[in-house]
């Protein structure tokens, strides 16, 4: 029986950065201030899909901080985040891995199509973000 450990406020801070960052993260590939109150919303649906462990983490504490300087700077935060809550899940709570990486890509995903349609700078975010939350070789 698997058992299930409480994250800590730290722990839950980097789902969560993970989380939110990835939704970022796609929303900034491709900018435009039309696609982001669709795009919020689609995020915020997606992402009160999530359940258990993972919801707990996602709806509890203060957001997190996200550079909004460049694209680069924010993949220095958000895909280190990414692997990183995927191995505390792993640790702790491993009947959330595959929630955690549904619940963000079908995020990711739904900000993408939120707005005219899939960009290309927006699917290359999206692959890097099922990198970070893919298991490690």
């Amino acid at each position: 029986m698997i058992m299930e450990q409480r994250l800590t406020d730290e722990e839950r801070s980097i789902l969560k950065t993970g989380a939110f960052g990835a939704v970022f993260l796609v929303s900034n590939a491709d900018p435009g201030v039309l696609g982001v109150i669709r795009e919020s919303v689609a995020a915020s649906s997606a992402l009160a899909n999530a359940s258990g462990t993972v919801k707990e983490a996602l709806t509890t504490g203060p957001l997190p901080r996200i550079p909004r300087d460049s694209q680069l700077e924010i993949e220095s935060v958000v895909l280190p985040a990414l692997r990183h809550a995927v191995r505390i899940l792993r640790e702790k709570s491993p009947q959330d891995v595959d929630a955690y990486r549904s619940v963000v890509l079908g995020a990711a995903d739904r900000v993408a199509r939120a707005h005219a349609g899939v960009a290309p700078a927006e699917a290359a975010a999206i692959d890097q973000i099922r990198v970070a939350l893919a298991d490690p070789a």
